[in-house]
C-alpha cells in the first residue's frame, strides 16, 4: 500500500466481512478483516451493521402488503414527532433526536422477511467498538456510526454520523481568524458528518462493504458529547415543520408531559395568532394554571387536560360582540393552536360545554370566556 503524501487523507474500505447476524462479534470481525488498523484511524461503520449485531431487526410478512404495513407500524413506533408527510412518506423525529425519513427504519441489505431499526444508542455502540478494538488489536481508533439521509433543498442522499466516539463530532472554529484576519462568528464544522460521507465513497450501497477507514485526518479532540453536538436545538430550528404539514401533523392533545412550558414562547404564539387574524386582544394567558392537579366534574377529557396543562389561555368574547368578532376569535384560537404546535407544544381548545362547571365565569380583563386553550409538552 502506497504511503499517502503529507496532509492527505486515505479512504480504505474493509471488505471480507460476513453477513452479520444478531450476537456476532463485530469488533472481532473488523479486526480480522482489517489487521492493518492503526492508532489515529477513524473507523466508519454503517448503522445497519450495528443494528444487525445488536438484534435491532423485526420480522415482517413476506407479501408486499403485509411487509409495508409492518414497516409503517415500525415507523410509527420509532417516531416522536412527525415533521412532514407526503402520502406514506414521513419525515419524523426519532427518539435519538434525529430528523429523518421513516425514522431510519430500513429494509435494504437484509434477509427477506426482516426490517431494521436504528441502534438504540449509537453513541454507546460507537464507544463499545472503540474499547473492544483497543482490547483486541491494541490500537486506538475513533468510531463513527453512519446512516444515509436526504438533505433539505438538495436532491440525492449522503451519509451522516448518528453515533460518535473517540473524537469530537463538531469542530468549533468560532472566534478564530480567517485568512483575511476576520473573526469567524458562526463556523462550526460537522467533521463527523464529513467523515461519514467520505467513507461512503468506498463503502457504497451495492458493494456489501459496511465499514471503511478514514486515515490521515486529525479530528478534534474527543469532547465526550458523542453525536449530541450535531443535533440542532429545537429553539434554533427554523424549519421544525414543513409548511404544508403544519395543520396536517397537528393532533388534539390526549395528555401532556410533566415538564413546564416557556411562558415567553406562549405569549409569542398568542401575538402571532392575533396578528394573523388582525386582532389586538382576545387571547389572555393565565400566569398560573388554577386547575393544575386533581379536579372533578365536567367532561372526562377536559378534566384530564386541565389537570395536566402547564399553561392556560382564555379566549375572550367582547361584551356585546357581533358575529364577525366571534368568528375572528375562532380564527385566532385555530391560529394559536397551530402556532403552539409549530413551537413544539401540544395544545387543545376545550369548549364551554366540555368544561361545564369548570368554565371560568369571567375573563381576566373583562368580557365572556369562550372555553379554554390548554397547553403542555407533548406526552411521550
Amino acid at each position: 500500500m502506497a504511503e499517502p503524501i503529507a496532509g492527505s487523507v486515505q479512504l480504505l474500505p474493509i471488505p471480507g466481512l460476513p453477513e452479520l447476524r444478531p450476537g456476532d462479534d463485530l469488533a472481532g470481525l473488523l479486526c480480522e478483516s482489517a489487521p492493518w488498523l492503526r492508532d489515529g484511524d477513524i473507523l466508519v461503520v454503517t448503522s445497519k451493521a450495528v443494528s444487525k449485531v445488536e438484534g435491532r431487526l423485526l420480522p415482517v410478512p413476506a407479501d408486499a402488503e403485509g411487509r409495508e404495513r409492518a414497516r409503517q407500524q415500525a415507523v410509527e413506533a420509532e417516531t416522536v414527532r412527525v415533521v412532514a408527510q407526503r402520502g406514506a412518506t414521513r419525515i419524523v423525529v426519532t427518539p435519538h433526536g434525529w430528523v429523518m425519513a421513516a425514522a431510519g427504519v430500513d429494509a435494504s441489505n437484509l434477509a427477506p422477511g426482516e426490517i431494521a431499526l436504528l441502534p438504540l444508542d449509537p453513541d454507546a455502540s460507537a464507544l463499545a467498538l472503540c474499547e473492544a478494538i483497543a482490547d483486541r488489536a491494541g490500537v486506538r481508533v475513533a468510531v463513527v456510526i453512519s446512516d444515509t439521509i436526504g438533505r433539505t433543498w438538495r436532491r440525492g442522499l449522503t451519509d451522516v454520523a448518528i453515533g460518535v466516539a473517540g473524537m469530537a463530532a463538531v469542530a468549533d472554529l468560532r472566534g478564530r481568524l480567517d485568512t483575511s484576519g476576520i473573526p469567524l462568528l458562526v463556523t462550526e464544522i460537522a467533521i463527523a458528518d464529513e467523515v461519514a460521507a467520505a467513507a461512503d465513497l468506498v463503502k457504497g450501497k451495492l458493494s456489501g462493504v459496511p465499514a471503511a477507514v478514514v486515515r490521515g485526518l486529525t479530528p478534534p479532540k474527543d469532547d465526550g458529547q458523542g453525536s449530541a453536538s450535531l443535533r440542532r436545538p429545537t429553539t434554533e430550528d427554523m424549519f421544525a415543520l414543513g409548511t404544508r404539514d403544519v395543520v396536517r401533523t397537528r393532533r388534539p392533545a390526549n395528555g401532556f408531559g410533566r415538564e413546564g412550558v416557556d411562558e415567553a414562547v406562549v405569549r409569542s404564539a398568542i401575538e402571532a395568532a392575533l396578528l394573523a387574524t388582525e386582532l389586538t386582544e382576545g387571547l389572555e394567558p393565565l400566569p398560573d394554571n388554577p386547575w393544575r392537579g386533581t379536579i372533578d366534574g365536567a367532561d372526562a377529557r377536559a378534566v384530564r387536560l386541565l389537570g395536566q396543562a402547564a399553561a392556560v389561555v382564555v379566549p375572550v368574547i367582547p361584551d356585546a360582540a357581533e358575529d364577525e368578532a366571534i368568528t375572528r376569535l375562532g380564527m385566532a384560537i385555530s391560529a394559536l393552536l397551530i402556532q403552539l404546535h409549530a413551537e413544539g407544544f401540544s395544545a387543545s381548545w376545550l369548549s364551554p360545554g366540555q368544561l361545564g362547571d369548570l368554565a371560568p365565569a369571567h375573563a381576566p380583563g373583562g368580557g365572556r370566556p369562550h372555553g379554554l386553550v390548554v397547553v403542555g409538552q407533548i406526552d411521550r
